[in-house]
């Protein structure tokens, strides 16, 4: 095991996410064995077939067993329910439990609720990647390079442990950076679950339109880059929804406000108050689009 951080390295869910960490760390030989694990049979017998995995299970008690490090996959609801029935299981001799959900405070509630404390091996984490495909077919090796991977450690969580996750995530080619469990929730919400949730309503408002065929079919690129994001899976994006209400309601009537000013300026063919906010988002925009380019540099 020279050179290596692990033993077993179990990934429950092996989807894009999933599957794409699994293949990560085959490649630069973090662990010596990755076990996949899930609920349907055919999709980690895919996984073994494409080398993602070595072996597989459908009994997650007995992948935690064995595990050294453990990743839940799974959609942010179910990992809340996986963490659940792993919880009275976890000690001090047992793997390090991680996760790659995009909701974190659903989790630490989870873990304060059953334990009543957060376990010192428990380390919440969230890689800033992925598209609009789904499943381990979709997964890639290379997913996560130059992408951030948020890790929000809480008190009682152990130095060892955080310290393991980071390792993880940073042989993968990710920028690891720490983050409060709340300001995590916040700026995903801003930033991820409310254009996510724009997307759908806009879509499925054109959709709904009696003029549904022209619009689409005469859809410029505009439609086609901001709509995008609507083919995502769309159980994920429920789940994300309920597990984030509070910070996604927030940025929800953040944007409605501005959106209302928006709308007062067009119905009063007011055209500086519309080209002051359009100017404000231009330069705002090509600020990040200068970090974002430092950033795949």
């Amino acid at each position: 095991m020279a050179g290596r951080e692990c033993g077993n390295l179990v990934v429950l869910g092996l989807g894009l996410i999933g599957g794409s960490l699994a293949r990560a760390l085959r490649e630069n030989g973090f662990c010596e064995h990755i076990i996949g694990c899930g609920h349907r049979a055919p999709s980690l017998e895919r996984a073994l077939e494409l080398g993602v995995i070595d072996e597989y299970t459908l009994d997650v008690d007995a992948a935690f067993r064995r595990a050294d490090i453990f990743v839940i996959c799974t959609p942010t609801l179910t990992a809340s329910s996986v963490l659940e029935r792993l919880l009275p299981q976890m000690d001090a001799a047992g793997p390090v439990v991680t996760d790659v959900a995009s909701v974190k405070g659903s989790l630490r509630d989870t873990a304060l609720r059953v334990a009543g404390h957060m376990p010192p091996h428990l380390v919440l984490a969230h890689p800033i990647a992925g598209s609009e495909q789904s499943g381990v077919e979709a997964s890639r090796v290379d997913l996560f390079v130059k992408h951030r991977v948020i890790v929000t450690p809480v008190e009682g969580n152990d130095a060892a442990a955080v310290a393991l996750v980071r390792r993880m995530w940073e042989s993968t080619g990710a920028v690891v950076i720490d983050m409060a469990v709340d300001t995590h929730d916040a700026v995903l919400a801003a930033t991820s679950h409310l254009p996510h949730l724009l997307a759908y309503t806009l879509v499925d408002a054109l959709a709904g339109s009696a003029d549904r065929e022209e619009i689409f079919r005469c859809a410029a690129g505009g439609f086609r880059d901001f709509t995008r994001i609507a083919s995502s899976d769309p159980i994920m994006w429920r789940d994300i929804a309920l597990a984030n209400r509070d910070a996604l309601l927030e940025a929800m009537d953040d944007f409605s406000e501005h959106l209302g000013r928006l709308r007062s300026a067009v119905a009063a063919g007011d055209g500086d108050a519309m080209q002051e906010t359009f100017t404000r988002a231009k330069q705002a925009r090509d600020a990040v689009a200068g970090i974002l380019a430092e950033r795949d540099q």
